[in-house]
């Protein structure tokens, strides 16, 4: 099975990052079971002032269609709706994208 990892940029409101920190400490369970479902293995999120960076690794066969599963899961549309808020995308990120995602230059394995 090859893992798919996918890196991700996004800025944090700066009156909004302790909130936000408090509220990602207790990530709301059916958030956490949609990612299982659409085979996410592993998922954090870095702050760096004002910039998140995420990290996920993705173990499914149809990263789309279980990319779509988690988008159309009224409890993560609920999760982003408390979320999105508090973030203000990069201006690279193209039309389709909320958080940007950025390529990855070097994997040890």
């Amino acid at each position: 099975m090859e893992i798919k990892r996918i890196g991700s940029v996004i800025g944090v409101k700066p009156d909004q990052i302790a909130e936000y920190e408090r509220i990602h400490a207790e990530v709301w369970p059916g958030v956490l079971a949609t990612l299982k479902r659409a085979n996410v293995t592993k998922f954090s999120i870095f702050r760096h002032e004002n910039m998140l960076f995420s990290y996920m690794e993705y173990s499914g066969t149809d990263y789309e269609a279980d990319m779509a599963m988690i988008a159309a899961d009224p409890i993560t549309q609920d999760w982003w709706k408390v979320t999105a808020p508090m973030q203000n995308p990069v201006p690279q990120k193209s039309e389709n994208e909320w958080w940007h995602e950025i390529p990855e230059v070097f994997h040890l394995t």
